[in-house]
């Protein structure tokens, strides 16, 4: 699945990263706890969560993850967005809760990051 396929599913906005909406994405993981996310998350997924901090950012680069999704409306400062610029990860916000978001993501196909 596309980045940009995920922004029509979760009738998100893209709040960076208009450049990256033809990544590629293969599996999905909604967290707010970004410890989990290092524990099971395999590469090239894309992270849902309603965490709004730089270390969301951080873990999603060490983790090559291909875009952040902000549920619940949630969108990310100035300092947060830059910090994603920089590491030219994509992020986009939907109003849909992470139950839904998650639903709807796995409905279109994508299968949990942790590949179990």
């Amino acid at each position: 699945m596309k980045v940009k396929e995920l922004v029509e599913i979760l009738d998100g906005s893209v709040i960076f990263g208009e450049d990256y909406l033809d990544r590629d994405v293969f599996k999905a993981c909604g967290s707010d706890m970004m410890s989990d996310v290092l524990a099971f998350v395999k590469e090239q997924a894309v992270l849902l969560t309603g965490l709004v901090n730089p270390q969301v950012v951080r873990t999603a680069e060490m983790m090559d993850i291909q875009c952040i999704v902000f549920v619940r409306g949630k969108n990310p400062d100035i300092s947060i967005i830059n910090l994603a610029e920089d590491r030219e990860i994509p992020l986009i916000s939907t109003n849909l809760e992470m139950f839904t978001s998650c639903g709807r993501l796995y409905e279109h196909g994508l299968r949990g990051g942790s590949g179990v």
